[in-house]
């Protein structure tokens, strides 16, 4: 698996992960160092350094994910994410089978308050 991209991700990461965001046309892209989506400054999804993907899921379907694909909560910096899953790698190559976990965490980030934004007017 060559690492070409900006990334330095695996591209068939990329182009799995691209593909899911491509199921819910309201969903962007974005990161400039690493791949990721958010709504009203929620980050919802992201592929790590490594090519791993989590998904920030409501705390109320966070156990049943763990254990039906017998996967871990995403740990990064040395801190474990609470709402985030790991998205195991078989499972990123099954679009159709993790759109529904995208379209459940988009649906419920997407109702929160929206984050004061950084950015300069």
């Amino acid at each position: 698996m060559a690492k070409q991209n900006k990334y330095n991700i695996a591209d068939d990461k990329i182009e799995a992960y691209d593909r899911l965001i491509a199921t819910c046309p309201q969903i962007e892209r974005k990161g400039a160092n690493v791949p990721y989506t958010s709504v009203n400054g929620h980050m919802f999804t992201m592929l790590d350094d490594q090519g791993t993907l989590a998904i920030r899921l409501p705390k109320d379907t966070v156990d049943a994910f763990l254990k039906k694909y017998n996967s871990s909560l995403h740990v990064a910096y040395g801190i474990t994410r609470k709402d985030y899953v790991v998205v195991p790698d078989e499972l990123l190559q099954k679009t159709d089978e993790l759109k529904p976990y995208l379209e459940l965490s988009f649906e419920h980030f997407s109702k929160l308050r929206p984050k004061p934004t950084t950015k300069k007017k």
